[in-house]
């Protein structure tokens, strides 16, 4: 591949217990359905260190970012799934981590409470469950108070991941056609 000039990234945020990796593996497989070239990074393990480098000001996701994505760039890739809790409220500073030529797209997925809980207690098996639930509830406060109006809210309750998915590509632009796939909650 050559070496891409444009980026295009799609910002996935939303509270724990979401959807968003599960979402955005989907995402990632109607593309390949599609045949369409793009990188998934999941962001959280880009500054998983303690204590956190954020807390101190170093700006540790944005600058692993850069890195990853300009060896993606000199693969041939262009399009970007980035997921992140609150990847959509900082969308500037990891537009800029991508460089000069970057659309970008923000996707916030939403859940209540209730359907938060149930998926984060299938996640969360050790005793990190109660930090967690807190944690995701005052995410989601934090995330419908601040999220730009420019950036998509998609509720994720009772509904499919194939037809969640299938609205971020549509959204995406990437593709002429819809697909859809296997009939699975998150």
């Amino acid at each position: 591949m050559l070496p891409a000039t444009r980026t295009d990234v799609i910002f996935i945020g939303g509270r724990s217990g979401v959807g968003k990796t599960t979402v955005a593996a989907e995402f990632s497989r109607l593309l390949v359905l599609e045949s369409i070239p793009h990188a998934l990074i999941e962001g959280d393990n880009l500054d998983q260190a303690h204590p956190e480098p954020w807390r101190n000001g170093i700006d540790l996701a944005e600058q692993n970012l850069a890195a990853m994505w300009r060896n993606y760039q000199a693969a041939g890739y262009s399009r970007l799934i980035f997921t992140n809790t609150v990847s959509v409220l900082q969308m500037s500073a990891l537009t800029a981590a991508l460089g000069a030529d970057v659309h970008a797209v923000g996707v916030l997925l939403t859940a209540g409470d209730s359907t938060a809980a149930q998926r984060l207690a299938r996640r969360e098996i050790g005793s990190g469950l109660e930090d967690a639930l807190e944690r995701s509830t005052a995410a989601a406060v934090k995330l419908h108070g601040d999220a730009s109006a420019a950036v998509h809210r998609i509720p994720t309750d009772h509904r499919t991941v194939s037809d969640i998915a299938a609205e971020i590509l549509s959204i995406s632009g990437w593709t002429g056609r819809t697909a859809s796939s296997a009939l699975s909650d998150i």
